[in-house]
């Protein structure tokens, strides 16, 4: 069986996840062997079975023969269980840490790629993925030895007793050969379409469920039936190709051994062959024959899933090769001061030349509250991806305590800030365990506290648990304004020296909102604040307002001075509250 070079390459790096395993491989690997070599034995016996025992020659040979049935059974039955059980336990294993290591990996990998990739298929790969390797280190293993095997043990059988007629069935084998080697790549390029295609569901699929409400709003259901419609009937197309290479190369194998066969029997029933052969030679080489089209079928079937197996291992190596999140900071920072710095900050967004900023340049002092308000698309949330290095920038340099944010160790800087984002982040778990999530470590008292000065205890006590209550998958049971109070109770137990708000009260109704500027006032006491804001209310008492347009700033100052220069922050306050500047 020929196998590509990449395939290849791809299953050598598979075999180095079975090296912790390699004790119940060998012994797999030895159960699958007995079991062949069981197999072989039993049909070898049929020459003295004919030749001896029924023709009396030989007595005992027949007394014998029925405990070597049982007993050679019972241990082919040992085997077979020692081999699909270790095996199994070994193919269980090596995908666990395959998953296990992929799902790790894509934590590390940057914010670009997650841009880049959907989530669907993300998940595709750590779930559909990982299952046709399992089938790849278990079933189709188990099959390519131990059928391989029982081949190779039929055709020595068959050549120790007469190599004029075995030397015919070798005549095809570079026939199979063939055939298989182009299957086989076959397989191989259905085997990766159908995994993209798998992918493309996973996302259909969750993109749709997720965005449930807004596709009954709009009465998508059709729309979104048609889509989803589609690219199952593409993945349908992609299964079938695979099935239909599958159904063929079967029947043709077999067509040309059974030629192999007829010219076998064709030749045996010349004079000169007959002189040579006994009833059990003949026997044995025709059964021999027969029996090896089934391992043969197996062989060709199962590596459609050995093919489908390294398919998935390529698609998910392609994954653990992306290189993580580059760190190459070598600072530690335990608590910075809270000073902020852009020195003349460009950056613009990967596959775009327009910049998102554009030299921008302002110094938030420790303990200062820096506003940043604009239209939507100029540039505020770009500008605190790039404070929490999601991104580096493109020119300029970025500082905090004086120090390039680049040569800070990464978790060191991140450790730094406290992040409430108008999209609201919570996991599917107890509020407490939400609140807590940027510090495992609190105790249940401070877990309270923070709770109390987000007001979440006013909505939490009339829960059926309290804090303890779950909230379902990405806080479901909660109002918007509900998970933004969480949001803002896991910041305040955070205690970061630096807090960046993006538009953390936009969800918020009026008197939730004046319950949250309260806390939010007591939580900016000792912090750097750096406040996206949409709403101006929010932002009047601000050290610093500063106006952005394009990615640029355009004019800066407190609340008073702004609305006095009569520019844009004074036009916005007028559109908000329809009062003259």
């Amino acid at each position: 069986m020929s196998i590509s070079t990449t395939t290849w390459q791809t299953f050598k790096r598979l075999l180095t996840y079975v090296k912790p395993y390699q004790a119940g491989f060998i012994v797999a690997i030895i159960g699958m062997l007995g079991y062949a070599a069981i197999d072989t034995y039993f049909f070898s016996m049929l020459q003295p079975l004919i030749d001896e025992g029924l023709t009396g020659k030989n007595p005992d040979f027949m007394k014998y023969a029925p405990v070597f049935v049982i007993v050679a059974f019972i241990i082919r039955g040992i085997f077979h269980f020692v081999a699909n059980y270790c095996l199994a336990w070994v193919g269980n294993n090596v995908v666990t840490d395959l998953r296990q290591q992929l799902f790790e990996h894509i934590l590390t990998l940057p914010v670009a790629f997650h841009d880049k990739e959907s989530t669907g298929s993300l998940i595709s790969k750590l779930t559909y993925d990982t299952e046709q390797v399992l089938q790849a280190t278990s079933k189709a293993i188990l099959t390519l030895v131990q059928q391989g095997a029982f081949v190779i043990g039929l055709l020595i059988v068959m050549f120790y007793n007469s190599w004029q007629l075995s030397l015919i069935f070798l005549l095809v084998t570079p026939i199979i050969a063939a055939i298989v080697t182009y299957v086989s790549k076959r397989f191989r390029e259905v085997s990766k379409n159908i995994q993209n295609a798998m992918g493309e569901v996973t996302n259909a699929a969750e993109q749709t469920f997720n965005g449930h409400k807004v596709v009954v709003t709009f009465g998508g259901q059709q729309r979104e039936s048609e889509r989803f419609a589609q690219i199952n009937k593409h993945n349908r197309q992609q299964r079938m190709k695979l099935v239909a290479t599958k159904a063929a190369s079967v029947p043709i194998i077999q067509i040309i051994a059974s030629v192999a066969l007829a010219f076998v029997l064709y030749i045996a029933n010349l004079d000169s062959m007959k002189e040579n052969l006994t009833p059990g030679v003949f026997t044995l080489i025709l059964t021999n024959m027969v029996m090896l089209l089934r391992p043969l079928k197996l062989l060709t079937t199962v590596n459609s899933e050995f093919q489908k197996g390294m398919a998935a291992c390529m698609s998910i190596f392609d994954v653990l090769d992306q290189q993580p999140e580059p760190d190459t900071g070598t600072k530690s920072l335990t608590r910075s001061r809270g000073k902020v710095e852009f020195k003349d900050v460009s950056f613009h967004y990967q596959g775009k030349t327009k910049k998102a900023l554009n030299q921008l340049s302002f110094v938030a002092q420790p303990g200062e509250s820096v506003a940043f308000v604009g239209r939507s698309g100029s540039g505020k949330s770009t500008m605190t991806s790039l404070l929490l290095r999601f991104y580096n920038a493109t020119q300029g340099e970025i500082t905090i305590d004086d120090v390039n944010i680049q040569d800070y160790k990464l978790h060191d800087l991140r450790k730094q800030f406290a992040y409430v984002s108008q999209q609201v982040v919570l996991f599917n778990d107890t509020i407490a365990n939400n609140i807590a999530y940027g510090n495992p470590n609190a105790s249940k008292a401070e877990i309270i506290a923070a709770a109390k000065s987000a007001h979440v205890l006013e909505f939490a006590n009339n829960m059926p648990e309290g804090l303890d209550t779950n909230i379902g998958e990405n806080g479901g049971m909660l109002s918007g304004g509900q998970r933004q109070r969480v949001a803002i109770a896991r910041a305040l137990l955070c205690d970061a020296p630096i807090l960046i708000l993006d538009e953390a009260t936009s969800a918020l109704d009026t008197e939730s909102e004046r319950h949250i500027q309260d806390a939010l006032q007591i939580l900016q006491k000792n912090r750097t604040s750096i406040v996206i804001a949409h709403r101006l209310s929010t932002i009047e008492n601000a050290d610093k307002i500063l106006v952005l347009e394009q990615g640029e700033i355009i004019e800066q100052g407190d609340h008073k001075s702004l609305l006095a220069k009569g520019g844009a922050y004074a036009q916005l306050h007028q559109y908000q509250f329809g009062q003259p500047s």
